[in-house]
This record gives structure tokens, C-alpha cells and sequence, in this order.
């Protein structure tokens, strides 16, 4: 499949839980055209953020069955995507899994589009990878943060 928008993604959290963002650089492929996106928010996990980051990358296409690959360096979106996992727990409408709201708002999105997904090592020189790191540790480190109202209300309590 040739792609036609790559979304390259990254999530932080200091503390896990604790200060956290996601960063998002999406390319259309064979232009220059490039889009960056960001959130920081007061108490949430990395993981959180990996897959909030895919998910916001999603929404922000606009035509229906695009052509995308998300490259992203969370073995824990990744693998729920690639091995299938994801999948089978919504089967079991999420029970005992974490994330279950933004896995939801996840398959959403990427039911919409045509998506791949590529795994990349983290802090490996991958110049969108380093970029989106970035991206998400300033917007961790903002002084005016979102409020993750699930993980605060109710996704800690999963633990």
C-alpha cells in the first residue's frame, strides 16, 4: 500500500502518572506539506499519551479511507494494533484493560482511514520521532495543562 499521510507520534510523562503530552508530526507523502500538533496535561501516563497522540493524528484527517502509516515508537499501541490484540478487547467490551476510552476513540478513527502502523526505536535518531519527543515534553511542560478527566476520574482506579 503507498501512503498518502505518514503520522509520526509520541507520548511523555514525568512521573508516569504525573505531567504528561503527546506530540504529532503528519507529512502528506511526495509534498512538503507538514502538520505539528501537541497537548500537555496535569496527570496522566505515558501510555496514555502514545495512544492519545495516534488518535489525535487520525482525527485530524479529513477525507474518509486515507492511505496512512503511523510510526510510533509504543510497543503498547503497536502491538494492541498489529498483533490484533485491541481487537479481542473490545470483544470483551474492555474489561480489566486500561485505556478503554481512548482504545474506543481509537478504533473510531482508524476505522475511517486505511492505516499501518510501524514500529520505531525511541531515541534513536529518527528526526520525526526526536521531534515529536519534543513536541510532547514542552507541552508536558507548559504552564497552563489539560485535564485528562477520565484517567483523573476513573482510569487511576484501574490500577
Amino acid at each position: 500500500m503507498s501512503h498518502e499521510v505518514h503520522v509520526y507520534t509520541d507520548g511523555a510523562a514525568k512521573g508516569n502518572p504525573g505531567p504528561s503530552g503527546y506530540g504529532v508530526v503528519m507529512e502528506m507523502v511526495g509534498t512538503p506539506y507538514k502538520k505539528e500538533f501537541y497537548e500537555g496535561f496535569r496527570l496522566s501516563t505515558n501510555n496514555r499519551m502514545e495512544l492519545l497522540a495516534v488518535i489525535v493524528g487520525l482525527e485530524k484527517l479529513k477525507n474518509s479511507k486515507t492511505k496512512v502509516l503511523v510510526v510510533s515508537d509504543s510497543k503498547y499501541v503497536v502491538d494492541a494494533v498489529e498483533k490484533r490484540w485491541v481487537f479481542q478487547w473490545e470483544k470483551i467490551s474492555f474489561k480489566n484493560k486500561k485505556n478503554p476510552d481512548l482504545w474506543l476513540r481509537f478504533l473510531k478513527s482508524y476505522r475511517k482511514h486505511q492505516v499501518d502502523f510501524k514500529w520505531v526505536k525511541g531515541h534513536n535518531n529518527h528526526p520525526q520521532n526526536e521531534r515529536c519527543d519534543a513536541l510532547a515534553v514542552m507541552a508536558s511542560q507548559q504552564e497552563k495543562l489539560s485535564i485528562d478527566t477520565y484517567y483523573e476520574n476513573e482510569g487511576r482506579l484501574l490500577k
